[in-house]
């Protein structure tokens, strides 16, 4: 089909020596490119650009781009069994078991193979099994999408093809709602004046459509006939990552077109409110900017994980030192003097006492073999399928964490972490968006000198508050509006009546700038009460809606010009439709902090205007109007008290011939291919000087509901806050005050670039001064607030804060200054970074991670958070109206700020809690198995004889104690969630890692040590006077089987005492674990094949339980192994006890059952379609008692929907402490 498809495209193209001379010309590129270095997953066409001949395969075949086809793979049919194996024994515990599984095939080992071959084929097995079904279901995905029917202009008309066979200079035509399949140079649409809207979602998740031009020059190619004449060539940047920037040129016919990210549509993006667009390939497959952003998020491995790896090498060592104990004890005991051995003559070198290094090195690898179950190869699998389902079943549906307003839910995007977030001491939090909603409503300003609006805004209510003062609500008059984005209150201005006040020209410029100078689109019916605004950020839209109330309506935008419906303008009640031309637009970026629009009116008036940071923007003024300056500036100083975002307005009138040659720079430096950005950038500073102030705008961006109330809570946890914002210090510190994070009893430290001697040296402009001034003041105000602090924290213990600005934060990260920064930092309760940049915040989060070695969570909720989310040991996303960028970044995401508190004090404490406990049990369970066979290692001369059946080892891990571990993993639970959140104190346990300490782990190996001695001492010594019912004495199998019976029943019964709360669960799963040794050792004792080695185990069961012997055995063993460990965990909850422990004391009587009915009045809040989200809140819950703790958790409920009441026993040693607590109480009445 394709063929002769493009045979008919030749028919249209130009002559052939065209051609010929456009393959020569790519061939000698290629042959440029063939000695440059490759740079990562892409090769370079050229050292700086790539050109690309449209409508013209042939020429672009020479340049051999990339194919359209993607693949999100990790593996192919080839690669997937050694790569995938190669993934599986990076891993320590993998490798180790592999080397084992070599061993046990050599003469030396005293196993089957199968005793380590079939556990390690079981995980190995599970883990592919996981691998291929994720990897199969990119396939699909991969397979759907390159399989998605796109137009291609063939000859003069246009023809499907799939995507995959797209190539790099086709034209194609995307239509309404489809998506761009690569990424497109636009030429044409079927709107008149080439534009189209696009939606972005895929790439930065937000809504908001943004318009694109088409170049004039290439409007009228949107039929087949003419697009098949289009022969252009484009001269553009290598492929790269930036989303938001392109650099390139269109030459036709001789003519050069500079190109910008306004002509560029990018694969993933959606067409929008157009029939149709017509597009030239410019970047295909894994070139296009999407995927070259497809990377994954850091890989981050947790503390616990790490500790983890140090207690596998702990093991390592122990393994090490009881080979080396026996390796040396048969060097010494091999010996012809043991006739009974039949040493005599030819021996294997094994057992050859002539060559005793000989044989202690043997049986070396003899007893690693053996002793090869001391490190427990499914505890990574265990721990992993754990953390699957905490994320799964427990996080992710949390109703506690969904948020009804914007129907979502928490989302757990790694399940990595999961313990990580019960041992947080830092977070890091963005303030706008995060802190506050990101619902900008425009609440005052000030024009021409005079502050207007009446409104008290959260932060003013807050502040009388903490000074004791009473702020009375002023009443609102019969102009007041308030709509989404504006809530403003002003007789003097509003309907009009700004024409009465002192100078009524310039509220029009400020009116006008509002209107003008932004990127907003509008969309539905032109009118004020219909007409609703898309723009990139709320800030822009409140604006715009601002100026609407205003009487300056905004209502339709083209490329080149805006229409305004102004009211009031020439006399009361007058309105008119105003068209200004749009002649440039110098767009907003962090670096710029401000935008600028030059227009001209309908009269010829040319105005440059400009809104920006004040900082910015007063940089800019010209020297006039020294008041309006002075008086714009203590309102903004007011403003940003109150907690209110401002912003500068300017303009400046433009005479033609000043433009003119302005104009010429701006088109020179938009045509460059090099450092555009940068050249932009310069040449706007040329124009955006010598501006006149017009007045300022306050925005109001209140605080989400909870955010105070979880701060303290998470304070009270012992996790210490900072704030790392770009807004100005004062709306910070307001903030930082509202939430809690900030009050009067602390002693604040603020060190600030607002200084008079900093001033004076800027205000002299050598910038190498003012950068030494500035130094020097960090240098010493660090020392000053160090010194402060260590005799506040020595002498007073008051609580302390710090407050900083971006500049001197940008000094104090000096390498010699930021230990003082760090230990000022640490000694303070509360830090507020203002002004501060992307990187700044990065680094900031870095230097409490790797110079505090602290746990540090970072949240935001814009793409200026990524990399402080992406440096931080946990990173969190919040769901909000700034994109998805974050969310994409982070670990998990949340919809609100208030939902960290569950997030991590209940799941997170829980899973570092639950965790600790599996790890801690693994150890303990294959320690203790391990040793019984050590201690009988002394009993065979050291020769590595095993103790028990190949089987019986090979299924230990895999199934007679595997499920049990797994259960408590999942649902074992020490106090409730509701519980967790009053005494957030509990927390503190998981930052001080009380449940994996050293001291733990020595305890759990000491239980080990004596239970194994139990195990082995007690059923050798009890039965070497035994015998069975035919009169014969039990052999080395009968007594390895009853040991082994009794080992599987203590272990599972050693896990059933370390539980918090006992379910139907954790019954079945131990009963069941204990009844599945008997149902198999009932099968393998019955039956025996000439090729398996259990003949020695065969009929021994049935031998054994014929005797009664083999029953008070297993009744004695696991009481006199467990007695100990009664008697430690009375004693440890009895005189030292945990706080959890505390906390159950004191609840011990109470039965959870509130959470059905918080569910119920928060569904009462809900629409009749939001409440559907809550159906599951009417699923039957379980409710388990265990000293008085419920499962509340909500992720609980649909899986336990099926069982009402089902009640735990309570742990024996609580009687005695009750009875001592309630004659306490007695006593004291």
């Amino acid at each position: 089909m394709g063929g002769r498809g493009w045979e008919r495209m030749q028919t249209v193209r130009l002559g052939a020596a065209g051609a010929a001379s456009r393959r020569r010309e790519a061939a000698e590129l290629r042959q440029v490119s063939s000695q440059t270095v490759r740079l990562g997953r892409v090769q370079p066409q050229a050292p700086s650009h790539r050109t690309i001949y449209c409508n013209d395969r042939d020429a672009n075949n020479i340049a051999r781009f990339k194919g359209n086809s993607i693949s999100t793979t990790k593996y192919n049919v080839l690669t997937f069994l050694p790569k995938g194996l190669f993934e599986q024994f990076r891993r320590v515990a993998n490798l180790y078991f592999l080397m084992i599984s070599i061993l046990s095939t050599t003469p030396i080992s005293p196993v089957s193979p199968v005793t380590n071959v079939v556990p390690l084929s079981l995980v190995l097995l599970v883990s592919l099994v996981k691998e291929a079904f994720e990897d199969w279901k990119r396939f699909q995905n991969d397979t759907a999408i390159n399989s998605t029917p796109v137009d291609v202009l063939q000859g003069q008309r246009w023809e499907s093809i799939s995507w995959r066979k797209l190539q790099v200079g086709d034209i194609v035509r995307v239509k309404q709602d489809g998506f761009f399949p690569a990424d497109l140079l636009f030429l044409a649409s079927t709107n008149a004046d080439g534009v189209c809207y696009i939606e972005t979602a895929n790439l930065d998740g937000e809504t908001n459509l943004k318009i694109r031009k088409a170049l004039e020059r290439t409007w009228d190619y949107s039929l087949p006939e003419k697009a098949a004449e289009f022969k252009g060539e484009i001269q553009c940047e290598q492929p790269n990552n930036s989303l938001y920037t392109f650099t390139g040129n269109l030459i036709i016919e001789s003519q050069t077109l500079p190109l910008s990210p306004n002509q560029i549509l990018l694969r993933g993006c959606s067409l929008r409110n157009t029939e149709y667009v017509v597009g030239a390939v410019t970047f295909t497959g894994h070139e296009t900017k999407v995927m070259m952003n497809s990377m994954s998020v850091p890989s981050k491995r947790s503390t616990l994980e790490r500790k983890l790896d140090k207690l596998i090498l702990t093991l390592f060592g122990g393994l090490f030192l009881m080979c080396l104990i026996g390796a040396i004890g048969s060097g010494i005991f091999i010996n012809r003097k043991y006739y009974y051995l039949g040493l005599f003559g030819d021996v294997e070198d094994q057992f050859n006492p002539n060559n005793r290094f000989v044989v202690a090195i043997l049986t070396m690898f003899t007893l690693i073999t053996l002793y090869s179950t001391i490190i427990p190869i499914s505890l990574y699998v265990s721990i992993e399928m754990i953390k699957f389902i905490q994320c799964t079943q427990f996080i992710n549906k949390d109703l506690h964490m969904y948020h009804a307003e914007s129907n979502t839910p928490a989302l757990a995007r790694t399940s990595n972490l999961n313990e990580e977030l019960g041992q947080v001491e830092y977070i890091f939090s963005d303030k706008t968006g995060t802190l506050t909603r990101n619902l900008m409503e425009f609440f005052k300003c000030s024009i021409g000198g005079e502050a207007y609006g009446t409104g008290i805004t959260e932060i003013e209510k807050g502040q009388a508050q903490r000074t004791g003062k009473k702020k009375n609500e002023v009443n609102r008059s019969d102009t007041a509006v308030h709509e989404k984005g504006f809530n403003f209150d002003d007789s003097r201005i509003m309907c009009g009546a700004w024409r009465n006040e002192r100078d009524p020209e310039i509220f029009k410029e400020f009116f006008r700038c509002l209107a003008l100078c932004h990127t907003v689109l509008p969309e539905g019916d032109e009118s004020p009460e219909k007409i609703t605004y898309q723009a990139a950020s709320p800030d822009e839209a409140a604006l715009v809606t601002a100026a609407k109330n205003f009487g300056f309506f905004f209502y339709r935008r083209t490329p080149t010009t805006v229409m305004v419906r102004e009211s009031h303008v020439e006399k009361m009640g007058n309105i008119q439709d105003v068209s200004y031309e749009i002649l440039n637009f110098l767009e907003f970026n962090s670096t710029r902090k401000r935008q600028s629009v030059v227009c001209r009116y309908p009269n010829g008036r040319l105005v440059l205007y400009c809104k920006g940071a004040d900082t910015v923007i007063y940089e800019r003024l010209a020297d006039a109007n020294q008041d309006i300056k002075r008086l714009t500036r203590e309102h903004l100083e007011q403003f940003g008290s109150a907690g209110l975002r401002t912003l500068c307005l300017a303009y400046r009138e433009l005479t033609n011939d000043l433009y003119e040659k302005w104009n010429e720079k701006f088109i020179q430096a938009k045509s460059s291919l090099r450092d555009r950005e940068k050249k932009l950038d310069e040449v706007a500073e040329l124009i955006e000087k010598s501006l006149i102030l017009i007045g300022c705008t306050a925005i109001e961006d209140k605080l989400q509901d909870g955010v105070p109330a979880c701060i303290e809570t998470l304070s009270q946890a012992g996790i210490k806050i900072w704030v790392l914002t770009g807004d100005k210090m004062e709306t910070a510190i307001n903030i930082a005050y509202a939430c809690n994070l900030i009050n009067n009893d602390m002693k604040q430290f603020i060190i600030t670039s607002e200084t008079d001697a900093i001033r004076e040296a800027e205000e002299k402009g050598d910038p190498v001064e003012i950068a030494r001034i500035i130094k020097d003041s960090v240098i010493h105000d660090l020392k000053r607030c160090l010194e402060e602090a260590q005799q506040y924290l020595h002498i007073s213990g008051q609580k302390l804060a710090l407050i900083i600005d971006g500049k001197c934060l940008m000094y104090a990260l000096d390498p010699n200054l930021r230990v003082n920064l760090l230990n000022l930092s640490l000694n303070c309760g509360s830090v507020v970074c203002c002004r501060v940049s992307p990187l700044q915040k990065a680094q900031v989060t870095s230097l409490v991670k790797k110079g505090a070695r602290k746990i540090t969570l970072s949240i935001g909720d814009g793409a200026n958070d990524v990399s402080m989310i992406q440096a931080a040991h946990v990173g969190v996303g919040i769901s909000g109206l700034e994109g998805m960028q974050a969310v994409m970044a982070s670990d998990f995401a949340i919809a609100q700020f208030r939902f960290l508190t569950d997030l991590l004090l209940v799941h997170g404490r829980w899973s570092y809690t639950r965790l600790c406990k599996v790890i801690t049990y693994f150890f303990y369970k294959n320690l203790t198995f391990t040793l019984t066979q050590f201690w009988f290692t002394f009993q065979t001369g050291f020769s590595g004889q095993r103790f028990y059946d190949d089987w019986f080892q090979s299924l230990y891990n895999v199934i007679f104690t595997a499920l049990p571990v797994i259960i408590v993993g999942l649902f074992d639970k020490d106090v409730s969630a509701s519980l967790s959140k009053k005494y957030p104190e509990l927390y503190k346990e998981g930052i001080r890692n009380m449940f994996f300490k050293w001291r733990v782990l020595a305890v759990w190996a000491f239980f080990a040590l004596y239970h194994s001695l139990i195990f082995y001492y007690f059923t050798t010594a009890a039965s070497q006077n035994g015998h069975n019912s035919s009169g014969k004495i039990f052999g080395l199998w009968d007594v390895s089987t009853m040991a082994f019976t009794c080992v599987v029943v203590t272990v599972n019964l050693r896990l059933l005492m370390a539980c918090n709360s006992i379910t139907r669960w954790h019954h079945l799963s131990i009963s069941g674990s204990i009844l599945a040794w008997f149902v198999f050792i009932f099968i393998y004792s019955g039956v025996m094949t000439p090729y398996d080695r259990q003949e020695n185990i065969f009929f021994v069961i049935y031998v054994l339980m014929s005797t009664f012997f083999f029953y008070l055995m297993l009744l004695l063993v696991p009481i006199v192994a467990l007695l100990g460990d009664f008697l430690y965990l009375g004693i440890q909850r009895w005189f030292y006890p945990y706080n959890y422990q505390i906390v159950q004391e004191i609840h011990r009587h109470e039965l959870e059952g509130t959470s059905r009915t918080e569910l119920m009045e928060v569904g009462n809040h809900l629409t009749p379609v939001e409440a559907r989200s809550y159906a599951i809140s009417q699923l039957p819950r379980e409710k388990s008692k265990h000293t008085g703790f419920a499962f509340d958790s909500p992720g609980y409920e649909s899986f336990f929907a099926s069982q009402q009441g089902v009640f735990a026993p309570q742990k024996p040693w609580d009687v005695a402490r009750r009875a001592s607590t309630r004659s306490k109480r007695t006593s004291q009445r």
